[in-house]
């Protein structure tokens, strides 16, 4: 690995710019796994009881409302609104420098921006733990989550993983049912995001030497991250990629010398960096 580190040095040092493009796996490495056994045992004692054995399987599952919502108001206040820096992305925050860049991810947890990268150049495409909308939805607004949140905890049974009925949130507008303002079907509102699309779009447009650091972006939702940094590397002869990834770390041949591959996790690989 030390002929791609010490390139992936020059590169960085050579940059005008710096986009980073992160996707699961760089919350997964900083500790946030939704397939970690041992953590969701310790959060949701009840759900495991039943033979739940981490969250990636909760995704989607029909559940009662009470159910539903003490999962999910466990869940988003460890996920999104944990206390404390988290190192890996401290380390990332270091090693961008003060370097002008901009962060697009598919994660929802909020950590760049709690970890101090500007929250106006951060766009999150497929939405934020922190707000909520209308499931239908009746209206194109969304409110800020830890309200509900912090309703949905102070009533929260971990014996039985439920929440009060009057715990469970509604539409302010309609009175239907809610969820996190996050991609998971065609109801999403996107509209909190697009300002922070068009900043980058025209940031992206500015001519530049730039960077693209893509980390932890793997196959399952490969057109939010992974086949967009392609596309920004292709449209300008002096962008260059580099993609970190220990599963899929594979490169277009079309990119040439102008993409790089590492197959290593990302804390080894900034450990090697900074």
């Amino acid at each position: 690995m030390d002929l791609t580190i010490r390139t992936f040095r020059r590169w960085l040092d050579e940059a005008d710019r710096v986009l980073v493009a992160a996707g699961a796996g760089l919350s997964a490495a900083a500790g946030y796994d939704y397939t970690d056994t041992r953590r969701f045992a310790e959060l949701f004692p009840a759900l495991y009881r039943q033979g739940l054995r981490a969250r990636y399987q909760l995704i989607g599952l029909p559940l009662p409302p009470q159910l539903l919502w003490g999962y999910w108001a466990v869940h988003v206040d460890d996920i999104r609104f944990g206390p404390g820096p988290n190192p890996v992305y401290q380390r990332l925050r270091e090693l961008v420098g003060d370097r002008d860049h901009f962060v697009v991810t598919s994660n929802v947890d909020g950590l760049f921006e709690r970890n101090g990268f500007a929250p106006d150049r951060v766009w999150t495409p497929q939405g934020d733990y922190a707000r909520y909308q209308c499931e239908i939805p009746c209206t194109g607004s969304t409110w800020e989550s830890r309200p509900i949140i912090d309703t949905a905890l102070a009533s929260y049974d971990p014996g039985t993983g439920t929440v009060l009925d009057e715990a469970v949130p509604h539409c302010p507008h309609c009175g239907g049912d809610v969820f996190l303002n996050v991609h998971k079907g065609p109801e999403f509102i996107d509209d909190h995001y697009v300002p922070t699309a068009r900043r980058l779009s025209r940031w992206l447009d500015t001519p530049s030497r730039l960077l693209v650091i893509e980390i932890g972006a793997g196959m399952n939702t490969p057109t939010v991250i992974r086949r967009p940094t392609e596309t920004i590397t292709r449209h300008s002869p002096t962008t260059r990629l580099v993609r970190i990834n220990p599963e899929y770390p594979d490169v277009p041949t079309d990119l040439a010398e102008r993409a790089l591959s590492i197959a290593a996790g990302v804390e080894d690989v900034l450990e090697a960096m900074t």
